[in-house]
C-alpha cells in the first residue's frame, strides 16, 4: 500500500463512523478527529481524487472498494495490536494510543507473527 499514514487514519475513521450508523459527513470526521474543517476538506478532496472515497450529492462519504480495503486493514491491525498490548499488561488508554501509531508502520510479516501469537494464546487459554 503506497498511502500516507494520515490518509490511512482518515479511511479508518470513515469506516468506524460508518459502523455507528448514519451517513458519514465531513463534519463527523472533524468532530471525531478534532481537526479543522479546512484540513478535513482538503483530505477528503485528496482521497476522492485518488479513488479512495466517493461523495454523494448530500455530502455523504462512502469508501470505495480500494478505500475499504485499506480501512479494513488498518482497523484489523488497530484492534489486534491494542488487544495484544493490553494482554501484555499495558493500560487500555496507552495501548489504544500506541496501536494507533504502530498499525501504520508494522510490516505484514510482523503483524502476522503477532496474530499467530494471539491465536496460540487464545487456544492455550481455552483448552
Amino acid at each position: 500500500m503506497d498511502i500516507h499514514e494520515s490518509a490511512e487514519n482518515y479511511l479508518e475513521t470513515i469506516l468506524i463512523l460508518s459502523h455507528r450508523g448514519d451517513k458519514v459527513r465531513s463534519i463527523d470526521i472533524v468532530n471525531e478527529l478534532e481537526f479543522s474543517k479546512p484540513s478535513v476538506s482538503i483530505a477528503m478532496k485528496n482521497l476522492r481524487t485518488k479513488g479512495y472515497i466517493v461523495m454523494g450529492d448530500d455530502g455523504s462519504i462512502t469508501l470505495t472498494e480500494k478505500g475499504q480495503k485499506i480501512a479494513d486493514t488498518m482497523y484489523e491491525r488497530h484492534v489486534a495490536i491494542s488487544d495484544w498490548l493490553i494482554f501484555l499488561g499495558v493500560d487500555k488508554k496507552t495501548a489504544l494510543h500506541d496501536a494507533c501509531k504502530m498499525e501504520h508502520v508494522i510490516s505484514e510479516k510482523s503483524f502476522l507473527a503477532i496474530q499467530k501469537h494471539i491465536e496460540e494464546w487464545k487456544q492455550a487459554e481455552s483448552g
